[in-house]
């Protein structure tokens, strides 16, 4: 299996390089500048929106790690899941997003966020608010085969590999120990198992540490 991790210089982009690499896949990592990646990708640097058809229409799957924080920078969660979008429509290409936690549901009617609760942070507000438009533009993609997938609330950048993870759709969900935590190892982990199943296309899942 081809596999293009794209925006692949950050934290949960190297993850899911490693992972699939480890896992046997052939990956490509697309990168804006010159950088260090696990040794058993390709790197290829290109910016994310100079991306074309061409260049991805020979994988089996793309994976969007894009990832901003900064005000002016926030719109961009949109404009590049959107650039990929148009590069993979009418395709067989499976586009799988990093997504964010603060759009997961919180109640069956889904009225209803993460973000919503009074205890959210304010300072994660902008970033749950752009990451949860570009949820509502992809969802209006029917000519692509993508999946969004959301870590829990608590996304632990050095947390261990368990190996261990539980898969919910659109709500919030919970382990035994009542915590919504996961790694970024462990995310990495459910977003290979993704690819390699295919199992929630257009849809959006939601991971968090068994």
């Amino acid at each position: 299996m081809k596999i293009a991790v794209v925006a692949a210089a950050g934290k949960a982009g190297r993850k899911i390089v490693a992972e699939a690499a480890a896992r046997g896949f052939e990956v490509t990592a697309f990168v804006r500048r010159a950088a260090e990646i696990d040794d058993a990708a390709k790197v290829i640097v290109k910016d994310i929106l100079a991306l074309t058809a061409d260049d991805l229409k020979d994988f089996d799957a793309v994976v969007d790690a894009f990832g901003a924080w900064t005000p002016e920078t926030l719109s961009l969660h949109t404009t590049t899941s959107q650039h990929l979008c148009d590069c993979l429509s009418g395709t067989d290409v499976r586009l799988l997003i990093v997504g964010g936690a603060g759009s997961l549901y919180t109640n069956p009617e889904h009225t209803a966020q993460v973000a919503d609760a009074p205890n959210f942070p304010a300072d994660w507000q902008p970033l749950a608010k752009a990451m949860a438009k570009a949820l509502d533009e992809l969802r209006k993609r029917d000519d692509v085969k993508w999946t969004f997938v959301s870590p829990a609330c608590d996304f632990q950048a050095d947390g261990e590999r368990t190996g261990k993870y539980i898969v919910g759709g659109e709500e919030l969900i919970l382990n035994a120990a009542g915590e919504s935590v996961i790694s970024y190892a462990d995310y990495a982990l459910a977003m290979v198992d993704e690819i390699a199943g295919g199992n929630h296309i257009q849809k959006r899942i939601g991971v968090v540490k068994a």
